[in-house]
């Protein structure tokens, strides 16, 4: 059951796509010793996210900054300590991330089912999936046996996650370096339909764009009119939100190609994917054929949640996601 019916009509039928193996991830690796994980995991997050429906972009926004940094390990899910500050504390993190308290809820309800069993990697895997399902996105396959790694560095965040005022060769760069093709990179940043963002991440477009421009020429004017609006030129809350995708934001779905094809893609790094021919083509396409964006998004999501995983005898599985075992 999901959260409501989305105004273009999502897939909800589960496809086993595999996507190419990495490492020795498996699909039934918890059936003998917890076979309830995955579905005291949905069932968490499936309570998380009616209360709060904010909940399914932060921790598909988690799974994304985690994995982009060092792999797929829960590394962003750890404390920082009086010698490092870990990735969750990176201005890039903090404090726009969320979600974490979920995350810690299905932790207990597996620990108190199965002690030592289930991963904090592989909870994130799997929240991230349950959660964009619950706003009628398609679902994918996820394997289990990712173990958590001990090693969570703020400095490292900035140098792995796609800034928001990145151009598109950036963008290209940025998800090459983790395997992914211009179509995929594209295809992943549809996760911009849902979700919010603080004015200070797109207040450039609106006020500091250019030496000869204020505003980004780029931006549709009554859309930006609307954002000065809500965030005032040096008089923003920091605490002030503005949703990315404003046409269905509660909807797992293509509006925001339909949002980048308008010009009303709220970052710098939305508005790059017109500049070029091939990107705007893959745009365009995306925002008419749902369907199979849906099951792009799908596909791109197995490969992602597979980057760099660490598995036994690496890592370990956590007792806590927040800090190593010791």
């Amino acid at each position: 059951m999901h959260l409501r019916t989305c105004t273009v009509a999502a897939i909800f039928v589960l496809r086993l796509v595999m996507g190419q193996a990495k490492a020795q991830l498996e699909q039934n690796v918890y059936m003998d010793k917890c076979p309830e994980a995955e579905a005291i995991i949905k069932r968490v997050v499936r309570s998380a996210v009616m209360r709060n429906r904010g909940l399914a972009a932060g921790l598909l926004r988690m799974h994304f900054h985690d994995c982009f940094v060092n792999g797929c390990d829960a590394s962003v899910l750890l404390d920082s300590t009086s010698t490092n500050q870990a990735e969750k504390d990176s201005i890039v993190n903090n404090p726009s991330l969320h979600g974490f308290e979920m995350i810690d809820e299905a932790k207990a309800a597996l620990e108190a089912k199965c002690p030592g069993e289930v991963s904090c990697a592989d909870i994130l895997a799997f929240a991230a999936r349950d959660g964009v399902e619950m706003l009628g996105g398609e679902p994918w396959q996820v394997r289990w046996g990712r173990r958590d790694g001990t090693i969570s560095r703020a400095a490292d965040v900035i140098a792995n996650i796609p800034a928001p005022f990145f151009n598109l060769q950036q963008l290209k760069r940025n998800f090459a370096a983790k395997g992914f093709t211009p179509d995929e990179m594209i295809t992943l940043s549809g996760a911009h339909t849902i979700g919010q963002s603080h004015c200070a991440a797109f207040s450039n477009r609106l006020y500091n764009f250019s030496s000869t421009s204020s505003q980004d020429p780029t931006l549709d004017p009554r859309y930006a009119k609307e954002l000065k609006a809500r965030c005032p030129q040096n008089n923003a809350n920091p605490a002030t939100v503005v949703l990315m995708d404003p046409l269905t934001p509660d909807c797992f779905d293509s509006a925001y190609f339909i949002d980048v094809k308008r010009r009303q893609g709220l970052f710098t790094s939305d508005a790059s994917l017109l500049t070029d021919t091939a990107s705007a083509a893959i745009v365009y396409t995306n925002a008419e054929e749902e369907d199979d964006w849906l099951s792009k998004f799908a596909e791109a999501m197995v490969k992602m949640s597979e980057i760099e995983v660490k598995t036994a005898p690496q890592g370990q599985i956590r007792k806590n996601c927040h800090v190593v075992n010791h």
